[in-house]
């Protein structure tokens, strides 16, 4: 058996790894878009380095389009098999995919206009609406808890990683030809345990084998402090002192809800000034809906709170905006006021929009509140440019940049730590680090070392590796 890399290798994005059985099925684990990379991201997500119609089946991790983005392609260019997830992940793809479809469209009617303006060759889209649809029609529930026989060679028992809704590490029993069973785990991406919606990472079986993230794996998150308190100051100074808007660049899922419920919270107590709060992302308004639906995934605390307010994603003067029409309208108001849009890194959507019109006014913030990888736009802007380039213009920071990084949906590296505590160390034959920059995942492997694991990898894209 063996596994090659093909996304997230010495990359935050684009996750994609191959296993191949010893009978020659080729089973991917997630199927992900490159993003944040500029040019690179296009000549990466255009090109394989496999031919689709020969992967068997896919199992995802989550739905985050890092993790799913290029199924569709996938799909468009050959692969014709099932694609195993969660309920919640299906769910999520049921709204993420058709939405990542337009978006291509859309941002790229407006990137084209300008090459058509300067006699550029123009870009396609890498899919269709009509490709997401296909693809949605091949997604197969897997169970939460229990195991799953998938065929003869693989078995797969799930547990929740606390990243998204619907995240979970996959644990795979591998049949090899001469019977024995070889243990691999899939981490996925490791959420937080003290995550204000969601219930923590869980333990997973011992592995012979673990494919682990890296992302925040040379970094602490600040000290968890009053994280409402937090938001309420930066909603004071902006919306109430210098009369301005604050733009959040938000995921669509589970950070846009953890700020709704913050605001919410706040609201409740009668703390949040008077002021207009736009959800300006058709996608987070489903994916609200499709969270609400999935309260399975909830941990104790909003669990408790919603039995005191009723609905955590709901309060006066919150809006959810599904228009282009009205999105356009709130560009137009001078009020003070909140928007959240997707995308979380300002790379495509809505709010790329946002920021260009409003990047220019002192009075404003710009507020990030996750992960950002450093050549995406929300990436430029955390690190301080003076100047950002969108949609192929440039334009003068001249807006406040916060950031809050208790919303962060990955654990750092004590959080990754006490997650791996469920390893005996000197029992994993080989660790695997993928989806981080080379120099995180430098710096993770020496923190892995002193707890004991002895053999770490750390793939190239087209990196192969044999399971003995």
């Amino acid at each position: 058996m063996k596994l090659t890399f093909w996304g997230a290798a010495r990359t935050v994005t684009g996750s994609k790894h191959l296993l191949t059985t010893d009978s020659g099925k080729n089973i991917l684990l997630d199927c992900g878009l490159f993003q944040g990379m500029g040019q690179d991201s296009n000549l990466l997500n255009r090109h394989w380095g496999f031919e689709p119609a020969s992967i068997d089946y896919i199992i995802l991790s989550h739905a985050h389009i890092d993790h799913t983005g290029l199924l569709p392609k996938l799909v468009k260019d050959g692969f014709n098999g099932n694609i195993y997830a969660t309920s919640g992940t299906i769910d999520l793809c049921e709204i993420m995919l058709l939405d990542s479809a337009h978006i291509q469209e859309s941002d790229l009617k407006y990137i084209n206009m300008r090459k058509i303006e300067k006699h550029q060759e123009l870009i396609e889209p890498l899919y269709s609406p009509e490709d997401s649809t296909k693809t949605l029609s091949m997604l197969v529930e897997i169970p939460l808890e229990g195991k799953f026989k998938i065929d003869d060679e693989v078995t797969v028992l799930t547990t929740e990683s606390g990243h998204i809704l619907g995240s979970v590490a996959l644990n795979l029993e591998l049949t090899k030809a001469d019977n024995s069973v070889i243990n691999l785990t899939f981490t996925g991406d490791i959420g937080r345990k003290n995550d204000a919606i969601l219930k923590g990472p869980e333990p997973f079986p011992q592995a012979d084998y673990i494919i682990c993230e890296s992302t925040y794996g040379d970094r602490l998150h600040a000290v968890q402090t009053d994280v409402d308190a937090h938001l309420l100051s930066i909603v004071q100074k902006t919306c109430v002192e210098n009369k301005g808007k604050i733009i959040i660049p938000a995921f669509s899922i589970d950070r846009t809800q953890e700020i709704i419920y913050s605001l919410d919270k706040l609201a409740f107590a009668g703390k949040l000034p008077v002021i207009d709060v736009y959800v300006d992302s058709p996608l987070s308004t489903k994916a609200t809906q499709v969270m609400s639906a999935h309260r399975e995934y909830f941990n104790k605390e909003i669990l408790a709170y919603i039995n005191k307010d009723g609905d955590p994603f709901d309060f006066p003067n919150l809006h959810y905006v599904q228009s282009a029409e009205d999105s356009k309208k709130i560009n137009d108001s001078k009020k003070p006021c909140i928007i959240i849009s997707a995308s979380g890194m300002a790379e495509a959507g809505r709010v790329k929009h946002h920021i260009k019109n409003n990047i220019g006014n002192a009075s404003n913030t710009i507020l990030l509140v996750g992960y950002a990888s450093p050549d995406s736009l929300a990436g430029r802007l955390k690190a301080g440019d003076p100047e950002v380039r969108i949609f192929s213009e440039m334009y003068k920071v001249v807006a406040s940049v916060e950031s809050m990084e208790n919303y962060s949906a990955h654990g750092d590296y004590n959080e990754m730590l006490e997650y791996l505590t469920c390893q005996k160390a000197d029992e994993v034959k080989k660790l695997i680090l993928v989806h981080g920059d080379y120099d995180t995942q430098l710096t993770w492997a020496e923190k892995l070392k002193n707890v004991g694991f002895k053999d770490i990898f750390i793939p190239e894209m087209g990196d192969e590796l044999e399971l003995i």
